[in-house]
């Protein structure tokens, strides 16, 4: 059996993972030996299993896809970086068990000053604000997923907030991760509508359905449609105020859900957003931190606005 331990062969090896394609002379340069050795180095990688794939025409060599997955070569970042992203990765709704597999995996295999940092981070780590979500397959994020690349009507059962069970047939454009729910944007025929479906209740019922043209989803962006889909939900009261910031330098200090940024100029934009009650509008609003204009808004949030005033007011007297 042939083992990897040549210091020569990582460093080939790393370098072929970072560029996608090298030429004999340069990998030789680089790693200061000769273009024989390095033809002899890319042999023992493809023992190894490694797809190295030689370049007609360049003397080039360029890693290829393989029929199995070969053993991949990360620095003290990238390391650190995978093992903090398959640890939020177990907690996304129907790969929990696949996660926790390739991340025992990785850590089984980390250096001792790399298992440390890994250890100091998650130790001083407390995942908080998102609760578990419902579970959805990763054989039906995949469908929905080969529907979205082929660009095929997806038909589907679907059931509905209140209950009841429908067929739908949909044009699917984009899965759309969003706190903590897949969710599905679509055009449906049937509506002549865009709509936000939740994964976790629908059902494929078919794929490989007839293709079709793929349209502009609503905002231009299918992550935009479905924040603004969201917060368009039935909040019994809504308001919109025109923030003193720019869109980008305010974005950061809203959380999923809480309402829609829409840039107006270079100083401003606005924010569109609902709530239960009057007072968690005075809240959500003035969490912002910045100078703002109420635009319009339902009947009593400018007196809440006022009494809140008071408040802060005589809470400073003397």
């Amino acid at each position: 059996m042939t083992h990897m331990n040549s210091p020569r062969l990582l460093a080939l090896l790393a370098h072929l993972q970072s560029h996608p394609e090298r030429s004999g002379a340069e990998l030789a340069d680089r790693l200061g030996v000769t273009v024989r050795t390095v033809r002899r180095d890319v042999d023992r990688l493809r023992e190894l299993g490694y797809p190295v794939l030689a370049e007609r025409g360049t003397a080039g060599y360029r890693l290829g896809s393989g029929a199995a997955m070969p053993p991949l070569l990360l620095d003290d970042e990238e390391a650190v970086a995978m093992v903090v992203g398959l640890r939020t990765a177990a907690s996304v709704s129907g790969i929990e068990e696949a996660s926790q597999r390739a991340l025992a995996k990785v850590k089984q295999v980390l250096p001792a000053r790399l298992r440390h940092r890994v250890r100091t981070l998650h130790g001083a780590t407390v995942r908080a604000g998102v609760e578990p979500g419902p579970t959805v397959s990763a054989d039906t994020l995949m469908i929905i997923a080969e529907a979205c690349r082929r660009r095929e009507v997806l038909r589907m059962d679907h059931t509905g907030a209140l209950g009841g069970t429908t067929e739908r047939r949909v044009e699917p454009h984009s899965l759309v991760s969003f706190g903590n729910r897949w969710y599905l944007v679509a055009f449906d025929p049937d509506r002549d509508d865009w709509r936000a479906f939740r994964v976790d209740r629908l059902t494929p019922r078919t794929s490989g359905g007839p293709r079709f043209t793929p349209r502009e989803p609503p905002h231009g962006d299918p992550a935009r449609f479905l924040s603004h889909r969201l917060s368009a939900q039935t909040w019994p009261h809504r308001a919109v105020v025109r923030l003193h910031e720019p869109a980008d330098s305010v974005s950061g200090r809203l959380w999923p859900g809480m309402g829609v940024l829409e840039a107006v100029d270079p100083r401003s934009c606005l924010l569109h957003l609902g709530a239960e009650t009057v007072q968690d509008l005075v809240w959500m609003i003035t969490s912002v931190h910045t100078d703002f204009t109420l635009v319009e808004g339902p009947d009593g949030l400018a007196d809440a606005f006022r009494a809140q005033a008071a408040r802060c007011a005589a809470a400073v007297e003397p």
